[in-house]
């Protein structure tokens, strides 16, 4: 269920989910996430208040967004109250201790930031598009605007799909790389691709941030995690930041 954890000394914690320990039904099995993917919605929302539990977190504390591939991001001091319209942005900044941010994916890169002295998190969701409109760079000068300091920064990336297997036309490498160099990349069978994780990595160190933890795994690669390349039909995995 909770495939990957990080506590600091300073009081972040990080998580990423994996597909199993849920009650989704084929093709979505079993630890769904995701809300817009076609899945029952009661089964998401057991899901999610499994996940929470699992993370000692109280379910109606957690932070959702309406996630479109862009670089906006939203402060919130709170959950959405019932009724409301989830805004649609693909990032998250939150100064409010105890309050988790989460973010859904099946290969896009999650991206997870905390500067626990100042009290700021914040989470991210970086696709390719997202890489190069710049969201994760709208997401660290959020903090930044709140009292953050990228050198105190720690950012973890979750699963994602890795640049050996996510295969893109030439004219789209080129176009990503004419924006995010280091994202260039090769598939393991000698294709034109794009590393996104990479990009993301290369972005944040400009930006100042010194403390980057990436996941290991591969999405498209690993029968543990979801993915969107793989199956098309398919859930979403989570990756939550809070501050104690």
């Amino acid at each position: 269920m909770i495939r990957e954890t990080l506590a600091t000394t300073g009081g972040a914690h990080f998580a990423f989910t994996d597909r199993w320990g849920g009650v989704s039904a084929a093709p979505y099995e079993e630890l769904n996430l995701g809300g817009a993917v076609g899945d029952d919605p009661a089964a998401v929302l057991a899901n999610r208040k499994r996940a929470a539990g699992a993370l000692g977190l109280d379910p109606s504390r957690v932070v959702w967004m309406n996630q479109v591939h862009g670089r906006e991001v939203a402060h919130v001091t709170g959950p959405w109250t019932e009724g409301d319209a989830v805004p649609a942005v693909d990032a998250l900044v939150t100064g409010e201790r105890g309050l988790a941010l989460a973010v859904l994916t099946a290969d896009c890169v999650p991206v997870l930031l905390a500067d626990p002295a100042a009290g700021i998190a914040a989470a991210a969701h970086a696709g390719r598009p997202g890489l190069v409109a710049g969201v994760v760079s709208a997401a660290v000068r959020a903090m930044v605007e709140r009292g953050a300091d990228p050198a105190r920064v720690t950012a973890y990336t979750g699963p994602a799909v890795c640049g050996r297997c996510y295969e893109v036309p030439d004219a789209m490498r080129a176009d990503v790389a004419a924006v995010v160099p280091e994202a260039y990349a090769e598939t393991s069978w000698g294709t034109p691709a794009v590393d996104v994780a990479t990009g993301v990595h290369a972005q944040l160190a400009g930006l100042g941030v010194r403390d980057l933890r990436r996941s290991p795994v591969c999405t498209r690669e690993s029968a543990d995690h979801y993915s969107y390349r793989r199956d098309r039909t398919t859930g979403r995995l989570a990756g939550y930041v809070w501050l104690d």
